[in-house]
């Protein structure tokens, strides 16, 4: 597969062009090792695509995480707890998540609920998500989840991976694409979310 489109959000990609050079290097290598071609083993059922042979995007997937792991791309998992005092938030979220509890049942807070996020692809704080599922899984990443990995320290930089529209039209309803996931952040303002971000759009 190639790279056919980027965005850089906050920096994201001189980022890693100045910080991790290799790192950058290493996603692309990873991207152009995958042959979607392979995977293009799908018989749709839908209505406007029956019959047509798609791109399966759990096979995709699959591809593309026995590459990542080939690289020592780990799976990180991010332990918090909830609260609704801002205040309290704000100054919990570097904890560890012993600490976090600790500190917010001292501030009155009982019970807190237990959480965690979990990100597939972590190497030297840079993470990867590559994302071949609906619209929502997209959005939690760009607006949820690398924010959440970013405040709390362990990462300073997240790489979402994307269909471009082209690809995606060869592929099942419903799953996003690198043009409309790009619009939506651009939508939001220059500095939202506040997390350096690199999106890349690529296709066979």
């Amino acid at each position: 597969m190639k790279i056919a489109q980027k965005y850089s959000h906050l920096n994201g990609e001189e980022y890693l062009i100045v910080h991790h050079k290799e790192l950058y290097k290493e996603i692309k290598q990873v991207i152009a090792s995958v042959d979607a071609e392979l995977h293009k083993t799908k018989i749709s059922k839908e209505k406007t695509k029956v019959d047509k042979l798609l791109y399966s995007p759990t096979a995709i997937n699959v591809a593309f995480k026995e590459e990542f792991r080939a690289c020592q791309w780990e799976e990180s998992r991010y332990n918090y707890y909830i609260t609704l005092d801002r205040d309290l938030m704000e100054q919990s979220i570097p904890m560890a998540a012993k600490e976090q509890k600790e500190f917010l049942i001292a501030n009155g807070q009982n019970d807190p609920i237990y959480s965690y996020n979990q990100t597939d692809f972590v190497k030297n704080m840079v993470a990867v998500e590559v994302q071949f599922g609906k619209y929502s899984f997209v959005a939690y990443d760009l607006f949820v989840k690398h924010m959440l990995f970013y405040s709390g320290g362990k990462i300073n930089l997240g790489v979402e991976i994307l269909p471009t529209k082209k690809m995606q039209q060869q592929m099942s309803s419903g799953v996003a694409y690198y043009e409309g996931e790009v619009y939506n952040v651009m939508r939001q303002g220059r500095n939202s979310p506040p997390v350096p971000l690199l999106i890349l759009g690529i296709e066979q």
